[in-house]
C-alpha cells in the first residue's frame, strides 16, 4: 500500500504544542536541506525525530523499486519498535524541502517512555501500529535468497522471523526465473543461500551470526557490571527483565536463538489469564520483549553461553564467541529443548522436512499434502490445531493410549471435534526417508505390531524435555536429568558458601538463580514460568541488599 493510505490516528498521531514542548526538553534542533537523509535503512543511526516544519519521506528500499511509505508532516514524529529494540533501521528517511526537526536519541526515548507516561503511551501505540503496518503493506524486509532444500536457507529463515525482523524467502527452487533472479544479484549456485539487507552489502552464505550483526540484533555488551544478567529469553527470563530493569536494575539478556523459548513458537495459547481468546507465543514473546526495552533492558542475539564463573563478588558469564558479561546476579533461565526423535534417516532431515516448531515459517515446506505429528502434551495439540486449519490432514502420533494424561482438556476436545486430524494411539515412527528432503516415513503400531509407510514431505516432533544447562559448572547442582535444584534442595549442598538459608529459586552457588523450565520442580506452563521470573527478581533485590555477606561468606 503506496503512502500507507489507510494512516490511522494510532500509527500516525499528530502531537499537540504542549507534547512536543515537553519532548523538546530532551531533543536537539536540526535542519535538513532538501534530499538529505535523516537516516539510513541499515545504518547504525536511528534517532527519534519531530517535524516542525517541512515534511519527511520514510522509503522501503527491500523491494526491487523503492517506494514510498508514509510522509511525515509538521507535528508528526519518525521512528517504530526498531528504535527500542537497538536495531538498525528497516527504512530510510528524506528531507523534503528545507526540513526543521527536533532530533531526541534513543536512549532519551526510553526515558521519556518510562517517565512521562501520557506522552509515552502515545509514541508506543504508535511504534507497534506502525511495524504491523508495515509489514501488513507488502514490505520485504530481508530477503533470504536459496533453494527450499536447503538446510541452511530454513534456518536463516527461522532465525529472523522467531527474533521478530520481517523476512521474505525467495525460494529458488520454485522461482521460474531463478537464473535471471541470480544474475540480478550477480550469484550462483555456490554462492547460496544469500542474504539481501537494504542498505546492506549482499551476503553469500552468511552464518547466523553474520546475519545478527547485519540486522542489530547483537550490540555491544555495554556496561561494564550488570546487576542483573539473565540466561535465556523464554518466558520466565522476559518476566524477570521486565521487573529486574522496571525496578532499577542495570538488565542484559543473553539468548542462544530467539526470545520466545517454546512458547515463542506456539500458534495459540489459550489458558493464560488475561487473554480469553487466546494469544499466540509470538504475540506474548513480541510485546514482553518490547515491554523489556521500554525499560532499558539490553537484549544480545545470538550469544550462546558456555560458562558461569565467580570472580571475587562477581560473575562473568563467557559467550560461544569469546566476548563476556560481567554481573552482580545471574538469573538462569534457559528453559527446554525438546527430545530430538532418534529413528533412522532423522538426522539428514532437519529443516528439509523434520521440524521441532510448527509456524508459519514451516507451512511453505508442507504444500497440501498431509503431515505427521508428534508428541501427546499442550505443544503438540497446540500445533495440531494451527496445521489442521491449513493442511489438509494431519496424523498426530501418540506413544501411549490416552491424550488427557498429559493434555489439557481443551485441547483434546478440540482434536477430537476437528475432523482432518487422526490420532494413532500406540503409534511410532521407525524410520524417515527421502532424497533431498524428506518424502516418507514408516510408522509402527507398538501393540499390533502393524507397519505402514505414509507419504509425506513434513514430521513434526513435540516430544519431552531436555533442560538447557549441560554448560553449567559443577558448583551448580542438578538432577541426574540435568534440571537445576533451588532453595532447601540445596541447603545442604557442600557448594553452598552463605551463613544464610538459600533463598526459594537460589542455586547452589549464592547469587545465582534459577527459574521455569530448567528448573528441578517447575511446572511447565507459560504463567508459571513467569510468576518464577518475576519472583526470582524480590530474591535479586534481597540478595544485592546484602552483597557484602552474600558474596563472601
Amino acid at each position: 500500500m503506496s503512502d500507507l493510505q489507510a494512516r490511522s490516528d494510532v500509527a500516525f498521531p499528530r502531537l499537540s504544542d504542549a507534547q512536543i514542548g515537553t519532548l523538546a526538553q530532551f531533543a536537539t534542533r536540526r535542519r535538513f536541506r532538501e534530499g538529505e537523509s535523516l537516516f539510513e535503512a541499515g545504518g547504525n543511526s536511528n534517532a527519534f525525530f519531530i517535524v516542525t516544519s517541512g515534511s519527511v519521506e520514510i522509503i522501503d528500499r527491500s523491494g526491487s523499486e523503492p517506494r514510498t511509505v508514509t510522509v511525515h508532516q509538521p507535528g508528526e514524529f519518525t521512528g517504530d519498535i526498531d528504535i527500542l529494540s537497538r536495531r538498525r533501521p528497516l527504512v530510510t528517511a528524506v528531507a523534503r524541502g528545507d526540513t526543521d526537526v527536533l532530533e531526541i536519541t534513543p536512549s532519551d526515548i526510553r526515558r521519556v517512555i518510562s517517565e512521562r507516561p501520557a506522552i509515552g503511551e502515545v509514541i508506543l501505540r504508535a511504534f507497534i501500529a506502525r511495524r504491523e503496518a508495515l509489514i501488513d503493506s507488502g514490505f520485504q524486509g530481508v530477503r533470504v535468497i536459496g533453494p527450499g532444500r536447503s538446510r541452511e536457507a530454513y534456518q536463516l529463515l527461522e532465525f529472523l522471523s522467531r527474533n521478530q525482523v520481517p523476512v521474505t524467502w525467495i525460494d529458488t527452487d520454485e522461482d521460474p526465473g531463478v537464473g535471471e533472479l541470480l544474475r540480478h544479484f550477480g550469484l550462483g549456485e555456490h554462492d547460496l543461500p544469500a542474504v539481501a539487507c537494504a542498505g546492506r552489502p549482499l551476503m553469500r552464505n552468511p552464518s547466523v551470526e553474520d546475519l545478527a550483526e547485519a540486522v542489530g540484533l547483537k550490540p555491544p555488551l555495554g556496561i561494564d557490571v550488570y546487576d542483573l544478567v539473565i540466561i535465556g529469553a523464554g518466558p520466565a527470563g522476559l518476566a524477570a527483565a521486565v521487573y529486574g530493569s522496571s525496578e532499577g536494575l542495570r538488565t542484559l539478556v543473553l539468548e542462544r536463538a530467539a526470545p520466545g523459548g517454546q512458547a515463542g513458537a506456539s500458534m495459540k495459547i489459550e489458558n493464560y489469564l488475561g487473554f480469553p481468546t487466546g494469544i499466540t507465543g509470538a504475540q506474548l514473546t513480541s510485546r514482553a520483549t518490547l515491554q523489556a526495552q521500554k525499560f532499558d533492558t539490553r537484549f544480545s542475539v545470538p550469544s550462546p553461553v558456555t560458562a558461569l564463573e565467580r570472580h571475587d563478588a562477581h560473575f562473568v558469564v563467557r559467550l560461544a564467541d569469546g566476548e563476556s558479561a560481567s554481573a552482580r546476579c545471574v538469573l538462569i533461565a534457559t528453559g527446554a529443548d525438546y527430545r530430538r526423535l532418534d529413528v533412522p534417516g532423522s538426522t539428514r532431515f532437519d529443516g528439509v522436512g523434520l521440524y521441532y516448531e510448527a509456524t508459519p515459517t514451516e507451512l511453505g515446506a508442507c504444500g497440501q499434502a498431509q503431515v505427521v505429528l508428534v508428541g501427546a502434551g499442550n505443544s503438540a495439540g497446540q500445533a495440531a490445531v494451527f496445521l489442521a486449519e491449513h493442511l489438509a490432514h494431519v496424523l498426530l502420533l501418540v506413544r501411549g493410549g490416552d491424550l488427557r494424561k498429559s493434555m489439557s482438556s481443551y485441547l483434546t476436545d478440540r482434536i477430537e471435534e476437528v475432523k482432518n486430524i487422526e490420532v494413532l494411539y500406540h503409534t511410532e515412527i521407525r524410520r524417515m526417508d527421502g532424497g533431498e528432503r524428506l518424502e516418507n516415513v514408516d510408522i509402527e503400531n507398538t501393540e499390533t505390531g502393524e507397519t505402514r509407510t505414509v507419504a509425506t514431505p513434513a514430521v513434526f516432533t513435540f516430544i519431552g524435555a531436555v533442560p538447557r544447562t549441560d554448560w553449567l559448572p559443577p558448583e551448580i547442582e542438578t538432577d541426574a536429568k540435568g534440571f537445576i535444584r533451588t532453595g532447601r534442595a540445596v541447603a545442604r549442598s557442600p557448594h553452598w558458601s552463605a551463613e544464610r538459608p538459600p533463598f526459594l529459586l537460589e542455586t547452589s552457588q549464592p547469587g545465582v538463580f534459577a527459574a521455569g523450565d530448567a528448573r528441578l520442580g517447575s511446572v511447565k506452563r507459560v504463567a508459571s514460568a513467569v510468576g518464577e521470573g518475576s519472583m526470582a527478581v524480590t530474591f535479586v533485590h534481597e540478595y544485592l541488599a546484602e552483597p557484602w555477606r552474600a558474596g563472601r561468606s
